[in-house]
């Protein structure tokens, strides 16, 4: 076993997990809450690294980070070949997959219980906190929970930006490829199931919370229950109405089979 890449992966992965957090929050916020120009061309962007090749990601992220490219020239910043440029790597790999899950749970919170909460005086921060987030939060603990995978198994891009240094720059999916070409199967087989068993793991959490199904949680099924003895109380009057109406409708009647009877 390759402790040295597993720290290295968990180094990684922790950083762009963190990043991803925060920047695929603000991203999911601003298109499910936001109509504005551009946001179909924004959309499109953030989503593209989901489905460009991993080669061609990197050859993107090499021309950004390489000597002549805007990070080295404005900011002065060497990072490629580093442990930073895999984390930059890997963000933008599972980036895509945490804008898509909580932008989708975000969506699915009914905003008249958004705007009856400010009406009563909260503002935007206490919305979030204690309307939005709660149940909002299983779709973007999902989310979280997939980008950090897709993160912790990034090959492709990361090989062209940080490289396969040993102890430096090499991540556990490189590891297994080395000890493939070096033909240290047993070393390849342990790596590959510990990868295995954490990708496993993390799609059992992702369903067991309740991916890809309409928000369910305690408060919206409260708030579910509120409105239908709210709808179940609306035709009381019109009801009585109806009842009013059918009197009529049986005077009617009876007089009719009266005359016929006499």
């Amino acid at each position: 076993m390759n402790w040295d890449a597993l720290r290295l992966s968990l180094q990684v992965t922790g950083v762009a997990t963190a990043i991803i957090l925060v920047a695929g929050l603000a991203f999911a916020i601003l298109l499910a809450r936001y109509r504005f120009r551009g946001r179909l061309l924004l959309e499109l962007l953030l989503t593209l690294p989901l489905i460009l090749p991993p080669s061609v990601l990197g050859y993107y992220l090499l021309v950004i980070l390489g000597r002549r490219g805007p990070v080295m020239r404005w900011l002065r910043l060497d990072l490629l070949f580093t442990w930073q440029a895999a984390v930059i790597a890997a963000t933008l790999v599972g980036l895509p997959l945490m804008i898509h899950a909580a932008r989708s749970a975000i969506a699915s919170v009914d905003e008249e219980i958004e705007n009856a909460a400010r009406v009563a005086g909260a503002s935007d921060w206490q919305v979030w906190r204690y309307i939005t987030l709660p149940l909002a939060g299983r779709g973007i603990l999902a989310g979280a929970i997939l980008a950090s995978a897709r993160a912790l198994g990034e090959f492709g891009a990361t090989l062209m930006v940080a490289g396969n240094i040993p102890g430096r720059t090499q991540t556990m999916p490189m590891a297994i490829y080395d000890a493939v070409q070096s033909r240290q199967y047993d070393q390849a087989n342990f790596m590959v199931l510990v990868m295995t068993s954490v990708a496993f793991a993390g799609l059992w959490l992702v369903y067991r919370l309740g991916w890809g199904q309409p928000v369910a949680d305690a408060r919206s099924r409260k708030i579910a229950r509120y409105r239908a003895l709210r709808q179940d109380a609306r035709p009381v009057a019109p009801l009585a109405g109806r009842a009013r109406a059918r009197r009529p409708i049986r005077t009617l009647l009876a007089g009719l089979i009266s005359w016929l009877a006499g």
